[in-house]
């Protein structure tokens, strides 16, 4: 099917103007040498996919730009162009998603099969809903079809050759809202905001961190898997928030008390562990920063070398022999190498009152800190004396109801020749006999400790009233110097009997005192060391030991702990060689 065309330039000219290539009805181009890429009229720009005439907005078209409208021929009509003087006709505001037109201003004898005639040149014509009063919609299969349906607005129409009113009209082509363009836009809206939140998600997802895994629930095999990873030091960090899990689920009972409390200890064998490397770390650190202050102070001697150059080199014996921009050049370089240099010295001087800073503050810390243990040791051994003491009371009450519920779960089994729970039985009664004679210990020791606090509040008044006569009688000079001439030979006496050699080895039993007293329950040689090396890094552990081991009555040597937690720990025991020497 074919339109004959008495002036096929026309439609080509209308068709080049909506910014595409004319085409007939069977799809075969109009004009051969037409190229999409070229304007047929000047001013007209170039064809391309992105221009907004091929797509939903319509074209913008520059004001000083003039349309040119001819006439267009069709099979049972024609169509003649409005007057180019006139303003464009109105037309009302797009609704979204736009795919119908209102067309009026039809002849009286126009029929379905002309409209169609004369639109489906813009494009698929879907639906075609003509009235009576010379009016109809169309709707399109595309949104911007309708733009190149808008363009025939204002074209006077004529039915083949006849000049009856019924057979004219004139065109008015606007948009129209229809429920149909509305639901299909806005299901392609929601379309687009469903893929939108499908993309964000798979995007947050990718982006959001693997969640840990699950931990398990508690069992007695799950229970010796995470004894065996707490003893571990790679795998401890897991094995802890496994035992908080399932201490936070409340998998504590009476049964699961004692392998809670094992894991427990496992875990609490760690600290030292840590105390260490922190220990190590501090060391690292400091070798580190006395290398930069090394370097740094290598780098300033360079520096005062460079300038001690550049100075000589300004003096009159040598400044006289050099050009204006060599002395203007070295002048330069002197300063910035003097910027530079004392720069690096405020750092460098910076870093060294820190560090000095750094030693009052440990200074200070440290003598508040012998004050307080020295009023406050005494108070705090009974308080743990007292803590002991309750925790081993509850230990033997939980003992004593495992071997209840050992006995009701034999009497109910009938199995009296089991030979694993009369072993269990067993060790639970020595255990029991041991919890008692260790109570029976901590109660006596506790009672001479209290006796030994009364002891010293009592000497702690007599100090006092002893000061106070002091103070009193310190008018008479004669008798201080007298008093203190006497008072200067036995201590030389003392000197030179006792195993203390030297002042450094008295300020060692001094600092170690100190640090055991406020460490009741002993401490380990290595733990007493790596307080020491913080003080002085040059301090060895054997003669720390052998110092240790020659002062009898100051310190002894006591072992702790049963099975593999056997270890050695020291104690002060100065109160009770007082009264032996």
């Amino acid at each position: 099917m074919t339109l004959p065309m008495s002036d096929p330039t026309a439609w080509a000219t209308a068709m080049n103007n909506l910014g595409m290539a004319p085409l007939g009805i069977a799809g075969q181009p109009i004009l051969p040498d037409f190229d999409p890429a070229l304007g047929m009229m000047t001013g007209i720009p170039p064809i391309t996919p992105m221009m907004p005439g091929l797509g939903i907005v319509p074209p913008p078209i520059p004001p000083d730009m003039p349309v040119v409208k001819e006439i267009i021929h069709c099979k049972s009509c024609t169509l003649f162009p409005p007057n180019p003087n006139l303003p464009p006709p109105a037309t009302r505001e797009r609704p979204p998603g736009c795919k119908t037109v209102f067309v009026g201003g039809l002849p009286e004898n126009g029929t379905e099969q002309i409209i169609v005639e004369v639109f489906e040149q813009c494009g698929e014509i879907i639906a075609i809903r003509k009235s009576k009063k010379n009016f109809c919609h169309i709707r399109f299969a595309e949104e911007y079809m309708v733009d190149k349906a808008l363009y025939l607005s204002g074209y006077r129409i004529r039915l083949g050759s006849s000049t009856d009113k019924k057979d004219t009209g004139r065109l008015h082509v606007d948009f129209a809202q229809a429920r149909d363009d509305l639901y299909e836009w806005e299901c392609k809206q929601r379309m687009l905001a469903r893929e939108e939140r499908h993309r964000r998600r798979m995007e947050e997802e990718r982006l959001r961190p693997p969640s840990p895994p699950p931990v398990v629930h508690y069992s007695d095999h799950e229970c010796s898997i995470v004894a065996e990873k707490l003893k571990d030091d790679s795998k401890f960090s897991e094995a802890v928030q496994t035992l908080l899990t399932w201490i936070e689920r409340g998998e504590v009972n009476r049964r699961s008390a004692n392998n809670f409390y094992s894991m427990i200890q496992s875990a609490n064998s760690h600290v030292r562990r840590l105390v260490n490397e922190k220990a190590a770390h501090e060391k690292d650190m400091e070798e580190a920063k006395e290398k930069f202050k090394q370097a740094l102070s290598g780098i300033l001697i360079q520096f005062e070398q460079i300038v001690a150059v550049y100075h000589s080199a300004s003096k009159q014996k040598a400044w006289d022999h050099f050009t204006k921009a060599q002395r203007k050049n070295i002048s330069v370089w002197c300063k910035q190498a003097e910027e530079i240099r004392n720069i690096h010295n405020d750092e460098l001087m910076g870093i060294r009152r820190e560090e000095e800073m750094e030693m009052s503050d440990d200074e200070i810390e440290e003598t508040t800190e012998t004050k307080e243990t020295e009023e406050s040791a005494l108070v705090s051994q009974a308080e743990a004396l007292k803590e002991e003491n309750d925790s081993l009371r509850w230990q033997l009450d939980a003992y004593r109801n495992e071997v209840e519920l050992l006995k009701q779960e034999q009497g109910k089994a009938h199995r009296e020749d089991d030979p694993n729970k009369e072993q269990q039985l067993k060790l639970l009664q020595q255990a029991l006999q041991g919890m008692q004679q260790h109570l029976l210990k901590v109660q006596e020791e506790y009672k001479r400790k209290e006796a030994e606090l009364e002891k010293v509040k009592d000497d702690k008044l007599q100090v006092e009233k002893m000061l106070e006569n002091l103070k009193e009688k310190e008018n008479s000079p004669a008798r201080l110097c007298a008093s203190s001439q006497d008072t200067e030979y036995p201590l030389e006496k003392t000197m030179n009997s006792s195993p203390i050699k030297s002042e450094r080895e008295a300020l060692l039993v001094g600092i170690i005192s100190t640090f055991l007293h406020v460490h009741p329950f002993g401490a380990s040689i290595e733990y007493i060391c790596s307080y020491l090396h913080r003080l002085d890094n040059k301090i060895c552990t054997s003669d720390v030991e052998c110092l240790m081991s020659r002062l009898q009555h100051t310190f002894k040597q006591e072992m702790t702990g049963v099975g593999a937690s056997l270890e050695k720990r020291w104690k002060f025991c100065g109160f009770e060689g007082l009264k032996l020497t």
